[in-house]
């Protein structure tokens, strides 16, 4: 009997980059004693104290759960839940009385939700996004879901551990080539750690203007960067005085995820100073109906934070990540130096490049399967295995070029301190052993 047939899309996936360690190792009969999983970005530290006390406390008076009836709210979310983003960018200092905010199931929503709203129909290459490579690749998985095309500038790790953007003129040179409908930028950058300031920021946005773009930034790390001297960037802080015409064509993604901790709520939301799109994004988006409410109602605890409480958790969670990040990056330089290693400047990754040290032919997709389906050493007398992401997915690459995330792999800093401290001898001595192998 003949069986149904797959999509053409269905037959042609495969894992995100993200997820491909811990598949494979999960096939794995055989499994070592230990494994350190810094292959996704799953935040391993509670969450914030406001939130946990919600939501250990679901059956209490005030909750609006204390009878059991979980209902949904608007599609636009609670407004409790849409203050508690205005209220952490208000302490921030940014000015969010013209701005709109939908809630979304996490990020990931949010940004397919931006796809469908700033490029050309579906099938076509029109209006494509543009973003700079390499990028985060759930955006280039969900345009592919969705049928909707991206176009990429590309930065290139120097030897000294930073990535650098094409000049202004190169960069404008692709948007005449596509006429992209919206920029991405990630202002403290997931998979590279790259800080972007505001001098390039504006320049990026004066783009934007200038080709009648929308200008969207994922700031789902916004509070996270460590280089002494450096001021908390947003696009929310580019305004018309500093890029006269940026004004009414602003988007941002927000999350629950990582700087509050809480990745498996599902939380997240799209905010823009544009009327019309929140609209028609809102109008999209009631066929999904709304976001998880019992997320929606923890997360609204910080709508009541006071700007005390939320710089505080916020300096507390950025000491931590600089700490375990300069501590990795250090530990690799030492046990292999001929290691690259982006320069640890924001979010909570960083991106580790063999290309010096591995023999010609090198796969960065078939070591980390490796290390997920055999590979193991010891470390402190226990069999241990490494899952990290390889970079190859986080590049937009048409076939035929050379994809530089060959000889790359991003790496988490979302396990326990003592295990994070275990990555750079594991890293190491797993590559040495894959690289004997092959």
């Amino acid at each position: 009997m003949s069986k149904p047939i797959l999509s053409a899309h269905f037959e042609s996936r495969k894992p995100s980059a993200v997820r491909l360690a811990q598949m494979k190792y999960e096939e794995r009969k055989v499994k070592p004693e230990a494994v350190i999983n810094v292959g996704i970005g799953n935040v391993s530290l509670p969450t914030n104290p406001a939130m946990q006390k919600r939501m250990f406390n679901l059956a209490a008076a005030e909750s609006p759960f204390n009878k059991g009836v979980v209902r949904y709210s608007t599609t636009a979310g609670t407004i409790e839940c849409q203050n508690a983003f205005k209220n952490i960018l208000e302490c921030e200092g940014f000015d969010t009385s013209k701005l709109h905010v939908q809630v979304t199931d996490g990020g990931s929503a949010g940004m397919e939700l931006l796809l469908v709203g700033v490029c050309g129909p579906a099938g076509t290459g029109e209006k494509p996004l543009m973003m700079i490579d390499p990028a985060y690749t759930n955006y280039i998985s969900f345009a592919e879901r969705i049928g909707r095309k991206t176009v990429t500038v590309k930065r290139h790790l120097e030897e000294n551990g930073k990535f650098t953007l094409p000049e202004i003129d190169k960069i404008e040179d692709v948007i005449k080539a596509n006429n992209p409908g919206a920029l991405l930028v990630i202002p403290y950058d997931n998979p590279t750690g790259q800080y972007y300031d505001y001098h390039t920021m504006s320049d990026l946005a004066r783009l934007c203007v200038k080709y009648n773009m929308w200008m969207i930034s994922d700031e789902a790390y916004r509070e996270l960067y460590y280089e002494d001297g450096k001021e908390l960037v947003s696009i929310w802080g580019l305004t018309d005085n500093m890029v006269p015409g940026i004004e009414g064509r602003r988007i941002s993604i927000e999350t629950a995820s990582k700087v509050w901790n809480a990745c498996g709520l599902r939380i997240g939301a799209v905010i823009t100073d544009s009327p019309e799109f929140n609209n028609r994004s809102v109008a999209e988006y009631t066929a999904n109906l709304c976001a998880n409410v019992i997320g929606q109602y923890i997360f609204g605890a910080l709508a009541h934070e006071t700007k005390a409480e939320i710089m505080g958790w916020c300096g507390e969670i950025k000491a931590y990540y600089k700490e375990q990040i300069t501590m990795v990056y250090n530990g690799l330089k030492e046990h292999e130096p001929g290691l690259i290693v982006s320069s640890p400047d924001a979010s909570i990754y960083t991106v580790i490049d063999v290309r010096n040290v591995v023999k010609p032919g090198f796969d960065s997709i078939e070591f980390v399967l490796y290390c997920a389906g055999e590979g193991a050493v010891h470390i402190d007398g226990v069999e241990t295995t490494l899952l990290v992401a390889p970079m190859k997915g986080f590049y937009d690459i048409k076939p035929g070029e050379a994809n530089p995330g060959s000889t790359q792999f991003r790496i988490s800093f979302v396990e326990t301190p003592d295990n994070l401290a275990k990555i750079p001898e594991l890293f190491v001595k797993l590559l040495r052993q894959y690289e004997i192998k092959r």
